[in-house]
């Protein structure tokens, strides 16, 4: 459906490009994520080698290739969540510091945020970054980047862009990265979304219960929270993530350092 609307976009203004991405192709682009998780759990097929090709294909639209590499990290995220080496999810302590409490500051982080996600894989540790896997989605999805460029020219390119930007950056969809762990009613740490978007965000709202049972598809995590009611319905929970992202980006209290850090995780030391 992505390069399809790329096509259909590649003789018209950047900026109807910018518009379209915005509304649609923002949640097609972030759909592709939530399958790229779900293929990091093997939850797509029984067979890994699949799984892994499932992962890439989801991340052609994406203009940059992550699919191999989130895999490595979300699951050491599950394993040791809070620990500042060993789980990506955690802004890098300069991150924190230069994007502070302003609007303008967090704006900035939500709009570059694949960038800093990026920058912040030196320090973690016990991760392999580099494989066959990895070269093999650089391969595709540069390729086929190349391959809208040339066919269907830079104004397709740019649809794939600005919908990767704002599928997990400056948009109410960015709220999804505010929902699952960052410190609305602490001490509680996670925390799970139930509004509508979850028809088309594959239900990547129900963290907690994903948490919980990392190994549940999508497509069950609401019969999780449906059967066991008496733990999750008593737990914080967030029914709208545009109005999560307004409070994230103008409320001070609210920044990267709301978060829970753990000096030892699973008897192995942060140090």
């Amino acid at each position: 459906m992505q390069l399809t609307i790329a096509y259909l976009l590649s003789s018209q203004p950047w900026w109807l490009a910018l518009i379209v991405a915005f509304l649609v192709g923002a949640f097609a682009n972030h759909a592709c994520y939530v399958l790229i998780h779900e293929a990091a759990h093997n939850l797509i097929f029984k067979n890994r080698p699949m799984n892994y090709i499932s992962g890439i294909l989801a991340d052609i639209p994406n203009v940059l290739p992550s699919s191999v590499s989130f895999r490595s990290y979300h699951l050491k995220h599950h394993s040791f969540q809070g620990d500042y080496y060993l789980d990506a999810d955690l802004a890098s302590k300069w991150e924190a510091k230069i994007i502070g409490h302003s609007f303008f500051g967090k704006a900035l982080w939500e709009i570059l945020f694949p960038v800093f996600q990026a920058i912040r894989t030196p320090r973690m540790k016990e991760i392999q970054f580099m494989n066959m896997w990895t070269i093999i989605n650089w391969v595709v999805v540069f390729g086929v980047d190349a391959l809208v460029i040339v066919f269907f020219g830079w104004n397709s390119f740019l649809y794939l862009v600005f919908s990767f930007f704002f599928s997990i950056g400056f948009h109410p969809l960015g709220a999804r990265w505010i929902q699952e762990h960052f410190l609305i009613a602490p001490p509680q740490e996670t925390y799970s979304y139930y509004g509508p978007l979850n028809t088309v965000a594959l239900n990547v709202g129900y963290h907690n219960e994903h948490h919980d049972f990392p190994s549940i598809p999508w497509s069950n995590l609401p019969k999780v929270k449906a059967a066991a009611p008496e733990f999750y319905d008593n737990l914080v929970y967030h029914k709208s993530w545009t109005k999560l992202w307004l409070k994230f980006l103008f409320d001070p209290k609210l920044s990267l350092y709301s978060r829970m850090i753990r000096d030892n995780r699973g008897g192995l030391s942060a140090e």
